[in-house]
C-alpha cells in the first residue's frame, strides 16, 4: 500500500482516501464518488478495527461482506483497496496510541469509553500509510469527525478532511452497516431518530432557540417509541462537542438510541 501510494505521488496524482470497516452501503459509495470527483487516485480501506469496540460490543458479529464490497469499490472506480489483517495493523508488541483529550469523552465517547482512542489510533495509522491529500468521512459520524478534525489540526497532518452529507433511505433512516441487525418491527421503530431531528429542526426554524425546549421536542419523539431507548440527545458546538445553551446556525443536534439490541446514531446541523 505504501509503495503504490508513493508511486502515485511521484506521478503527481492527488490521493483520496475513504476509510471504512466494510459492509459497504450507499453512504460509503457516496464517499467513494466524492473522492473520485476530488482526487486523481482513489484509495479505500476495509478494516474492522478491534480497538474501537468495547468488550461487550458487536466486534464478532459486525457484518463482513468483503467480496461484495470489492465489487462495489471496483464499480465506482476505486484504484486501490487496503484490507490489512489485525496482526499487520497491530503487532503483538505495539504500545502506541493516539488520543484526543477531552473531545474523546463526549457524546459517543461518554457512552463507549475508549472508542475514540481506537478510532484516532487506526485513522492516524491509515493516514501515515497512505499519506492522502484528502480523506472522506460521512456526517452521520459527526462526533468522530470532530475528534478527527482536532487530531489532524493538533498533529499538523498535511491533508484535508472532507465531510460528506448523510445518505438516507427513502423513509429517512440514516444508512448504517448496523441496520441489518434490525427486525422489521425495529426497522420501523428506528425512524424515530430521524423524526426526532425533524421535530427539533421545525421548532428551531419556527424561532425556538432554547436548549431545553429543543431537546425536549426531540426526546419526546424517542420516548413515544416503545422499542427505542435513548442513549443521548444533545445540542453541541460541532468543533468542541460541548453543550450549547442556545441553538444557532451551525449547531449540531446529535442523537444515539438503542432500538432493540442495536445502537444507532443520527444528527443534523441547524
Amino acid at each position: 500500500m505504501q509503495a503504490a501510494c508513493r508511486e502515485a505521488r511521484r506521478a503527481g496524482r492527488t490521493i483520496g482516501l475513504v476509510p471504512t470497516m466494510g459492509a459497504l452501503h450507499a453512504g460509503h459509495v457516496s464517499l467513494v464518488r466524492a473522492a473520485r470527483r476530488q482526487s486523481e487516485f482513489v484509495t479505500a480501506s476495509i478494516f474492522v478495527n478491534p480497538l474501537q469496540f468495547g468488550p461487550t460490543e458487536d466486534l464478532d458479529k459486525y457484518p463482513r461482506t468483503f467480496e461484495e464490497d470489492c465489487r462495489k469499490l471496483e464499480a465506482e472506480g476505486a484504484d486501490l483497496l487496503f484490507a490489512p489483517t489485525n496482526a499487520e495493523m497491530y503487532p503483538t508488541d505495539a504500545s502506541t496510541y493516539v488520543n484526543v483529550e477531552g473531545l474523546s469523552d463526549r457524546l459517543d465517547g461518554a457512552s463507549r469509553p475508549g472508542h475514540f482512542r481506537g478510532v484516532t489510533t487506526v485513522v492516524a495509522k491509515l493516514f501515515e500509510i497512505v499519506r492522502p491529500d484528502r480523506a472522506f468521512f460521512g456526517q452521520k459520524d459527526a462526533a468522530q469527525v470532530a475528534v478527527l478534525r482536532r487530531m489532524v489540526r493538533d498533529l499538523n497532518m498535511d491533508l484535508e478532511l472532507i465531510v460528506c452529507p448523510i445518505v438516507r433511505e427513502e423513509d429517512g433512516l440514516a444508512m448504517s452497516s448496523r441496520n441489518v441487525y434490525l427486525s422489521p418491527a425495529e426497522r420501523k421503530a428506528a425512524l424515530c431518530l430521524s423524526r426526532s431531528l425533524a421535530a427539533v429542526r421545525e421548532f428551531y426554524c419556527g424561532g425556538e432557540h432554547d436548549r431545553e425546549r429543543l431537546l425536549a421536542a426531540g426526546r419526546d419523539v424517542i420516548a413515544a417509541e416503545p422499542l427505542a431507548k435513548l442513549d443521548y440527545y444533545e445540542l453541541v458546538n460541532w468543533d468542541t462537542l460541548e453543550p450549547l445553551r442556545e441553538a444557532r446556525a451551525g449547531t449540531l443536534v446529535a442523537v444515539a438510541a438503542w432500538v432493540g439490541n442495536t445502537r444507532l446514531i443520527d444528527n443534523c446541523v441547524l
